[in-house]
C-alpha cells in the first residue's frame, strides 16, 4: 500500500516536466546520487594515500554519505509538494504552490557537514596539535554562519530580522576567507607542493564557491518560484562544494604517491 501510495506520488510530481518545480525536483535526485557516488569513491579511494592522510579522505567520505542521506530525505519532501501541484488526472490545480520546502533537513546537513568541510584543512596541513587553533577558529564561524543564516531562513522573508542575521551570517563567512587567507596559508609554507596547490585549489570554493548561498538566499525575495531558485542555487553548490572539494583534496594527497 505505501509502495503504492509512492508510486501514485511520484507520477504525479512528473507531471511537472521541465517546469521550474520539475528540474528542481530532478536536481534533488542528481545530487542525491551525487553524493552517494562521491563518498563511496572516497572510501574506496582512502587506503590509496599515505597513512597520514587517510583521515582526511574518511572526512570527505563522510560529508558526501551524511549529505546523501539528507538530500535523499530532501527530495521526499520536495516530491510530495510537486505532485501537491497537481489533480489526479495530471492536470495542474490553478493557484497551487508548493506550501512546504526542506529547510529544516538542509541546515541540519549543513551543520554537520560544513565543519568537516573545514575540518579539511588543518588535515591536510598535518599538523597535529599545532593545528588547533586553524582548526577551532575554522569551527567556530563555520557554526556562527550556519546558525546565524537559519535565524534568518526561520524569519519573515525581507523583514529586519531576516537581513540583520543575514548580514551576520555573511560576515562570518567572510572571517573564514580571512582565516583561509592568512593562518592557513602561513601554516602552508611547509607543506608538500601537492598538498599546497590543493589547499590553494580548496581556498577558492569557500571564496567563490560559497557565493552561491548568500546568493541562493536572496532568491526567497522572488516568492514561490523564487524559493525553487533558491533549492536550485543550493543544489548546485553542495555538489560542487562536497563532491568536487572532496576530488581536489584527494589530488592533492594522491600526488605525493602510493602508500609505503
Amino acid at each position: 500500500m505505501m509502495l503504492a501510495a509512492d508510486m501514485t506520488t511520484t507520477m504525479k510530481a512528473l507531471n511537472a516536466g521541465l517546469s521550474m518545480e520539475g528540474v528542481t525536483m530532478y536536481l534533488f535526485w542528481l545530487s542525491t546520487v551525487a553524493m552517494g557516488a562521491g563518498a563511496l569513491y572516497f572510501w574506496l579511494q582512502r587506503t590509496t594515500v599515505q597513512v597520514q592522510y587517510q583521515t582526511a579522505m574518511t572526512v570527505a567520505g563522510i560529508i558526501c554519505a551524511v549529505a546523501c542521506f539528507h538530500y535523499w530525505r530532501m527530495s521526499n519532501i520536495y516530491l510530495e509538494g510537486v505532485a501537491s501541484l497537481f489533480d489526479d488526472n495530471g492536470g495542474r490545480i490553478a493557484g497551487a504552490t508548493i506550501k512546504q520546502f526542506p529547510t529544516a533537513y538542509r541546515y541540519i546537513d549543513w551543520l554537520i557537514t560544513v565543519p568537516l568541510l573545514v575540518m579539511e584543512f588543518p588535515l591536510l596541513l598535518n599538523l597535529g596539535k599545532k593545528g588547533n587553533e586553524i582548526f577551532k577558529g575554522l569551527l567556530f564561524w563555520s557554526l556562527v554562519m550556519l546558525v546565524t543564516a537559519w535565524v534568518a531562513e526561520e524569519s519573515a522573508t525581507g523583514s529586519q530580522q531576516w537581513w540583520t542575521w543575514y548580514v551576520v551570517s555573511c560576515g562570518a563567512w567572510l572571517y573564514i576567507v580571512y582565516m583561509l587567507f592568512t593562518k592557513v596559508t602561513e601554516a602552508m609554507a611547509t607543506a608538500p607542493a601537492g598538498i599546497q596547490d590543493s589547499l590553494k585549489i580548496m581556498r577558492l570554493f569557500v571564496l567563490i564557491g560559497w557565493v552561491i548561498y548568500p546568493v541562493g538566499f536572496l532568491m526567497a525575495l522572488g516568492g514561490t518560484n523564487g524559493e525553487s531558485w533558491r533549492e536550485v542555487c543550493y543544489n548546485v553548490a553542495d555538489v560542487i562544494n562536497k563532491v568536487f572539494f572532496g576530488l581536489v583534496c584527494y589530488q592533492g594527497v594522491k600526488s605525493l604517491g602510493e602508500r609505503a
